[in-house]
């Protein structure tokens, strides 16, 4: 089992104990790629590692591009940042593009296709156009080119971003756009595969570090042989071993330690656990506690004490206010419902909106932590 002192230097390194930083860039700056298929959830997620920005203040930087959301890593949604882009495509596309091929061909999706729509995205969105996925459908439809059924066209759109030819523009009311890269994005350094490997690995470590070369492997979506030259060229990281597996981490001068519990409201997807492959070290209070209960780590919204999981949640919007149910799977204490309550409200600063909490209580055969 194991330490939970490594879920307090996680938190640390994600500036999920104390917030300095003033801009939702910076957080994903400071991640290097924040899962993002869940849009209203991931700009809370963003939110939560500031010291305060509201939605409405994610939302504008998002359309002003400082924000950038397109496929990259794994083959889902990823916030990255314009000077990121570029290196991280160039990176991890070829290995996106090698687990699609299945599916392309289930969807008669070949080069000469993939040219065809690129160059229909080309002239369509030429001179700062952005454009709705369905405008684009209607553009490749008009020109030849088939996208019928979602996933034809969702595919030939992601090849179109992991090219680096497009990427996301600004929303219109609730509608997603695409821009074309290279007139949304400054010009920026190129890395070398090796930089840009040691670069990725760096970002990783210090954030959600302590973890095993397995564990950023599954977030790059990099191979393990990649990953470990990666690990092998950082020069500042330390290695621990907990139960006969090997742990880096970045060194940080940053207390991992608070005072009071640390709670924490995370949305589905939250950086903290879906970079890691093995997230066991989160679940050791339900494991000691013997709770009753399951959590879909990929789907479920999670609430957490001290970086420990403790239950779920969910809200539920009523008219200019909300609802915000926390249901724990094992008792808390006065001091665990205090940190949620004062969770809840920086969720209402977020939001803009009154929120009322409603805490569900544990089953009493749950035993107290």
């Amino acid at each position: 089992m194991l330490s939970i002192d490594v879920c307090g230097q996680r938190l640390a390194g994600q500036h999920l104990v104390k917030q300095r930083l003033e801009r939702s860039s910076e957080v994903v700056q400071l991640l290097g790629g924040v899962q993002a298929q869940d849009y209203a959830a991931a700009k809370w997620a963003l939110a939560q590692r500031t010291r305060g920005v509201t939605d409405t203040e994610v939302e504008r930087e998002i359309n002003d591009g400082a924000i950038l959301r397109t496929h990259v890593l794994r083959p889902t949604w990823h916030f990255v940042t314009p000077a990121d882009i570029r290196w991280m495509l160039e990176l991890t596309g070829p290995r996106v593009r090698a687990l699609l091929g299945h599916y392309d061909r289930q969807l008669e999706l070949d080069g000469a296709v993939l040219r065809r729509s690129r160059a229909v995205f080309t002239k369509t969105l030429r001179d700062g156009k952005h454009l709705t996925r369905a405008e684009l459908a209607q553009a490749l439809t008009k020109s030849g080119v088939r996208a019928d059924g979602t996933q034809r066209l969702a595919h030939l759109v992601m090849h179109a971003e992991l090219d680096g030819l497009i990427c996301s523009g600004p929303r219109r009311g609730k509608q997603f756009t695409y821009a074309l890269l290279d007139e949304r994005v400054p010009p920026a350094k190129k890395l070398s595969r090796d930089e840009a490997l040691i670069e990725l690995a760096r970002r990783y470590f210090a954030t959600r570090g302590p973890a095993t070369i397995d564990d950023f492997a599954w977030w790059s979506g990099l191979t393990r042989t990649d990953s470990k030259r990666a690990v092998e060229g950082q020069a500042t990281l330390e290695q621990t071993t907990i139960s006969d597996r090997k742990y880096w981490f970045q060194p940080s001068p940053r207390t991992v330690k608070s005072g009071s519990p640390v709670a924490r409201l995370l949305p589905n997807y939250d950086e903290y656990f879906i970079g890691l492959k093995d997230r066991a070290a989160i679940q050791t209070k339900l494991d000691m506690a013997d709770a009753k209960g399951t959590l879909s780590f990929l789907r479920g919204h999670i609430a957490t004490i001290d970086g420990q999981i403790v239950g779920g949640w969910g809200r539920t919007l009523k008219g200019k206010s909300a609802i915000l149910t926390v249901r724990p799977l094992i008792q808390l204490g006065e001091a665990e419902h205090a940190a949620i309550t004062r969770e809840v409200e920086k969720f209402a600063r977020f939001l803009e909106l009154p929120v009322r909490p409603e805490i569900v209580e544990a089953s009493p055969t749950a035993r107290k932590n």
